[in-house]
């Protein structure tokens, strides 16, 4: 459990990852067949809820119990789980893996609850599947065909945020003067030198099929629709 040396101190004295390790082996301690948590990392940061999320995996791969994990966060869901049951005002709309999940979502709600979503050209589409560029060209991969066959659509940037490796590009699409977004990598901005106001090109590389008239959490004509929770089993 990573808490040797740790035995002669009270759980005041204790960090939130290392109480939340003790939460979990005293309830490990009686062999459960099935172990339930319910947001067990929220109220910890991000750099520890995320070191928590990859030991917690590795821990139950070891001791084999029937897991079921309530959380609100997306990459928690995606990281520890076998399996996923997004809830929906108590309504299960998917089960399914974490890949089947993110890359088949049933419908808008799933997409949207999953991950990050944008808007563009009338079809919900992840902001790393849009490929942005200078000029209609430069938005097509050579094999892709033309820009007039393969949907490339104008749009202003509003605003550029560089998050690490990856840079959000927040933009306004010129044909609908709707606001989205697309997260290319930093070598890709850094290229493209892009500036509040510029002019770019943009293209959905890949769109999920999946209905549009359910709505999903989010602004923007995404959704509005409230989320319950998602529970993750893991077997």
């Amino acid at each position: 459990m990573g808490l040797s040396g740790f035995h002669g101190r009270y759980p005041n004295q204790l960090s939130g990852g290392q109480r939340q390790r003790m939460a979990l082996a005293r309830a490990l301690a009686v062999d459960p067949e099935v172990l339930l948590l319910d947001e067990p990392f929220g109220a910890l940061d991000a750099k520890v809820r995320e070191d928590l999320r990859s030991w917690l995996r590795r821990l139950h791969d070891e001791v084999h119990v029937t897991t079921v994990l309530v959380t609100h966060d997306q990459a928690e869901a995606l990281d520890v789980a076998d399996r996923i049951a997004v809830l929906n005002k108590g309504r299960i709309e998917q089960v399914g893996s974490p890949t089947d999940v993110y890359d088949a979502p049933a419908n808008a709600f799933v997409m949207s609850f999953l991950g990050a979503v944008s808007m563009l050209n009338g079809a919900l589409v992840r902001p790393h599947d849009i490929r942005v560029g200078r000029t209609p060209e430069m938005a097509v991969a050579a094999a892709d065909g033309t820009a007039e066959s393969t949907g490339v659509a104008r749009a202003t940037v509003n605003r550029v945020v560089v998050l690490g490796f990856e840079v959000r590009v927040e933009l306004t699409s010129a044909a609908t003067g709707g606001a989205f977004t697309a997260q290319i990598t930093r070598g890709d901005a850094e290229a493209l030198a892009l500036r509040e106001g510029d002019t770019v090109y943009v293209r959905a590389t890949r769109v999920p099929p999946i209905p549009h008239d359910i709505a999903g959490p989010g602004d923007d004509g995404v959704g509005g629709a409230e989320t319950d929770q998602a529970a993750l089993t893991s077997v």
